[in-house]
């Protein structure tokens, strides 16, 4: 394709080259007169002086070549760097030598010392007019509103970000400063641009150089780092921007197009969880997976990961058909051999799972299909009974009618001393899994967890909506505080947990320390670039029905084990009656379709920890 010159690139290279024909005549003229002892009368009748004008047109027209054979005057001198620079000494020395052949062959001798002067003057000059335009038109642009920027991580990363926003001409930042941990660097420059001190001193310099913007260059930073740092540039209330990690870089580039706004995810982060990947991959590789409710948050991350590890056969089973087309289209773009089926239907119906059992025999599943929504199982604790506790149940009998290898079942922490139908149904799931365990061959247990940052329906995507819309942001009691975990590192927990499994466990995750909903909330706001209570109010509206201050992890009658992960417990089974158990599930199998009937009365004859609100003391626990 045909490029077309502007006039403004024309009037630039015009320019150029009227500032290289000057250039040329002034060094030689320098070198002379630095050779006649700068006395200028001398340097007028000085012979190096008269025979350098005799070459001086065929030296300037070579010079003019040699400088288009280096491509100086198609180089971005306003974003130029080392490499341009570099150009420029080499086209001096260029031009001397080309000086000295045509002293040689026009025999007309020029002073030794000429060839050594006359290039360093060249490059002076050459180069300090192209550094001048570099100069003038950076302050031209850093006046045309972009933004004062500070890049976190004076590495690698942070250069070649430095370089790129040097030489893209439609971004918007204006890097004013580096910040680096390591001492060593300080006060230092990096292409031209200062490093200002360490990270601790991130307030300060947003203060002292009036930032606008702080990006976080350092890819290879580690969880717990980039909280520390995140936090600190928190403070300062300026917009962040963050590099992906280098395992998020899939082809290893650093580039402006990567850069995202940093994530509340980002300031909860830990250091990488370490898993067995091959005792997963062993578990799973060739088999008939199924995941139920595989459309879902939990479910569709259940199903990405499940197919890295190569099974013989994925079985998405899930009610909601959009969802489930939705991950069957990304798993089908992502993993093109994987061998898949996606299947409509619903847990509550047994006679649609032992069809499809018959059809497929799945050797593993995953039951990720539930209700998990607190106040509307509050209002409609029947749908929860139907799909959490039954769904369950008719799941866990075609399992054990099919001698699957293992279920294994999603649960929460909300089942501990639940105070809501959810985490009261939650828990009957828990007992029935244990109590099919104890008569079937096929391992049956359980994974409880807190809450995953961004699923659907959590308060991450509710905080993020609200503030889109201009607020107020709502939080229910200033002092709620909840456990999170990112969906893929509870999944990767998740898997693992399996491979631990003799059959009857509930395995408990590490959720690392719990969170202050009301300050996760103001850590968003000001992630948006505004102010908490000024830009955007925070309101608080009070306990939802069923609601807790604090989640709890273990019963007070459940040890913790260890295994091989330090994120990974093992709670200590309770005993209970399952005759009991299988008496309340036939009240409970009686009553759930009608909604007047006093259906937590039977809940809690089964959830003997069940304390609906009303009764339950909201007091944190110290």
């Amino acid at each position: 394709m045909k490029r077309t010159v502007t006039k403004e690139k024309l009037l630039k290279i015009f320019l150029f080259v009227i500032v290289d024909i000057i250039a040329v005549a002034l060094a030689g003229f320098l070198a002379n007169l630095v050779r006649a002892d700068l006395v200028f009368s001398k340097f007028l009748i000085f012979d190096g002086t008269k025979n350098f004008l005799k070459i001086l047109p065929f030296l300037t027209f070579l010079t003019l070549i040699t400088s288009n054979v280096l491509r100086l005057y198609n180089s971005l001198w306003e974003f130029a760097g080392v490499k341009e620079f570099l150009k420029v000494i080499i086209n001096s020395f260029l031009s001397s030598l080309i000086a000295a052949m045509l002293a040689v062959m026009m025999e007309l001798p020029l002073q030794r010392s000429f060839y050594i002067l006359y290039p360093v003057f060249l490059a002076m000059l050459s180069g300090g007019v192209r550094m001048a335009y570099r100069v003038l038109r950076r302050i031209k642009r850093s006046s045309k509103g972009v933004k004062r920027t500070m890049i976190v991580g004076a590495g690698r990363a942070g250069a070649v970000l430095l370089k790129e926003i040097h030489s893209n001409p439609m971004n918007q930042n204006n890097v004013v400063c580096f910040v680096d941990s390591d001492e060593s660097k300080w006060n230092t420059y990096l292409d031209g641009v200062k490093i200002a001190g360490g990270n601790q001193d991130i307030p300060k310099i947003v203060e002292k150089y009036r930032i606008e913007e702080i990006i976080l260059a350092i890819p290879s930073i580690t969880g717990s780092n980039k909280k520390e740092i995140l936090t600190i540039a928190e403070k300062t209330g300026v917009p962040m921007k963050i590099l992906p990690s280098l395992t998020q870089i899939s082809s290893g580039e650093v580039s402006l197009s990567k850069l995202r706004n940093v994530s509340v995810e980002d300031l909860l982060e830990r250091d990488p969880i370490e898993i067995d990947l091959t005792g997963i991959k062993k578990s799973i590789f060739g088999k008939t997976v199924l995941v139920t409710g595989g459309g879902g948050s939990i479910g569709s991350e259940l199903c990405r990961q499940i197919a890295k590890y190569e099974p013989g056969l994925l079985i998405i089973f899930d009610i909601y058909e959009n969802n489930a087309y939705d991950i069957q289209q990304e798993l089908k773009r992502n993993h093109p051999d994987l061998n898949i089926e996606v299947l409509i239907g619903s847990v509550r119906d047994v006679d649609r799972l032992r069809g499809m059992f018959e059809k497929y025999h799945p050797q593993l599943v995953f039951h990720a299909a539930a209700h998990k929504h607190v106040p509307l199982m509050e209002d409609s604790p029947n749908e929860a009974v139907k799909n959490n506790v039954f769904g369950t149940y008719n799941l866990a009998k075609v399992c054990l009618e099919f001698k699957v290898e293992r279920m294994l079942l999603i649960s929460t922490d909300k089942a501990v001393n639940p105070t809501n139908v959810m985490g009261a149904s939650k828990r009957i799931c828990e007992m029935i899994v244990q109590m099919f365990n104890n008569h079937s061959d096929t391992d049956f247990i359980a994974v409880r967890f807190g809450n995953v940052l961004g699923s659907n329906g959590s308060v991450i995507p509710l905080f993020k909506k609200q503030i889109e819309e201009g607020g107020p942001v709502t939080v229910t009691d200033p002092n709620i505080i909840r456990y999170f975990m990112t969906i893929p590192e509870a999944v990767s927990l998740i898997l693992e947990a399996g491979t631990f499994a003799d059959g009857g466990e509930i395995f408990v995750l590490d959720m690392g320390e719990p969170v202050r909903i009301d300050d996760m909330a103001r850590r968003m706001i000001r992630l948006s670039g505004l102010v908490p209570d000024e830009d955007i109010k925070i309101v608080y509206t009070g306990l939802r029905p069923g609601e807790k201050l604090f989640e709890e992890l273990l019963m007070d009658e459940e040890g913790m084990k260890k295994t091989s992960n330090n994120l990974i417990y093992i709670g200590k089974p309770i005993d209970f009656d399952e005759n009991k158990l299988n008496e309340c599930l036939d009240e409970l199998f009686a009553v759930m379709e009608d909604d007047k009937a006093d259906i937590r009365e039977i809940i809690k004859k089964a959830v003997s920890t069940y304390r609906p609100t009303d009764n339950y003391t909201q007091e944190k626990q110290e």
